[in-house]
């Protein structure tokens, strides 16, 4: 049976190159991962005095996440960290504190910019945050892409060999991580 994953993606544009990896990994997944794309528009803003009667969209997204046996974050970087929306996702999935809905969930990470340094913070970032919340989160192969603007077509679609190569090499040793690790 398949490991049920969720790659929660970390931007909110349209046409990112976040959801754009996303939607490819799920092509490339090996049969042993089912990846379900998981995008933050309409998750509201965290604010511990709603946690008594969380709002609809928070108790749907820690259940999608209760739902999966593993996480995967895509994710750009902005201004060296992760994007707002992500940092969001995390405290919303992360509480009522002692709850985590990442809780024992093995977690993936995979950074991208269009230019040279592939998000090399926003992953160094995620690795700050996550430990407490998830369960244990995957070290090697670090994948942080670079140059991804023109690895799609216009319908989104893979273009670039060499970056199909990484992901297909990330998501053999993510499947491996995931059996491993998950109860």
């Amino acid at each position: 049976m398949a490991h049920t994953v969720s790659v929660i993606v970390g931007s909110l544009r349209k046409e990112s190159y976040s959801l754009k990896i996303a939607n490819a990994l799920t092509k490339l997944a090996p049969a042993s991962l089912k990846l379900n794309v998981v995008t933050l528009h309409g998750l509201s803003f965290f604010n511990q005095d709603l946690e008594a009667n969380p709002p609809a969209d928070w108790v749907a997204f820690r259940e999608t996440l209760q739902k999966s046996d593993a996480v995967l974050f895509v994710t750009p970087e902005y201004n060296r960290s992760i994007p707002g929306v992500l940092k969001n996702a995390i405290d919303v999935g992360s509480r009522p504190y002692g709850k985590s809905s990442f809780n024992g969930r093995p977690a993936g990470i995979i950074s991208n910019s269009p230019g040279p340094l592939g998000g090399v913070c926003a992953a160094m970032n995620l690795k700050q945050i996550l430990p407490g919340y998830t369960g244990p989160i995957m070290q090697q192969p670090e994948t942080y892409l670079v140059g991804v603007g023109d690895a799609f077509d216009d319908k989104g679609n893979l273009t670039k060999e060499a970056l199909e190569k990484v992901l297909k090499q990330y998501l053999d040793a993510f499947a491996a991580w995931v059996e491993q690790h998950r109860k």
